[in-house]
């Protein structure tokens, strides 16, 4: 047997190794350089254990949320989705998402900390494989993702056949939101 064929061999996988599954990752940052934020938290997500980034689409400049709808006066968002394959379980993921966040100028998530506002990153983890859960740490799919074209159109730009479990169609759903924007009603 030729040594060169032998070095480029994979290696085994042990037959208890649990398959990667397909997780999406929608990234959001509207404070700072935000254009390097999302490419160092790319790098961040590509260098977790047991995972890789298999695509990210390219960022889209968004108008800033709050709880009362679209801020056009507010920092505009740069968003991006990545598709990450990884072995990790949803809450260990969430929690290296929320170490990521912490090391680009996040201040730790706490019950008391406003949501919606200004922030340098924003990790969301929006589905993981087909898992579906409902706890006060985490919730899969992610409960207002078909409703964000932010979410939709870079994830439909990656994965044009992708699928929100419980939702459906992800073109199918920006499609929906394109039609309730032409209505004039907030996005």
């Amino acid at each position: 047997m030729s040594r060169r064929l032998a070095q480029d061999a994979p290696q085994p996988r042990p037959a208890s190794a649990k398959p990667a599954q397909r997780a999406v990752v929608a990234l959001g940052a509207n404070l700072g350089d935000r254009a390097a934020t999302l490419a160092g938290a790319l790098a961040d997500l590509d260098r977790l254990p047991l995972s890789r980034v298999v695509r990210a689409a390219e960022p889209i400049e968004t108008v800033a949320l709050t709880l009362t709808g679209p801020d056009a006066a507010a920092p505009a968002y740069l968003n991006t989705v990545a598709l990450v394959d990884t072995r990790l379980a949803p809450s260990v993921l969430l929690g290296y998402l929320h170490a990521i966040e912490e090391r680009h100028g996040r201040a730790p998530r706490s019950a008391a900390q406003p949501r919606w506002q200004d922030r340098t990153l924003d990790l969301d983890l929006i589905v993981h494989g087909d898992v579906v859960c409902d706890t006060p740490a985490l919730t899969l799919p992610h409960p207002r993702a078909f409703e964000r074209d932010f979410v939709l159109a870079p994830w439909l730009a990656v994965d044009p056949d992708a699928e929100l479990p419980g939702h459906g169609r992800v073109d199918a759903l920006a499609a929906a939101r394109r039609g309730i924007r032409s209505t004039g009603e907030a996005p």
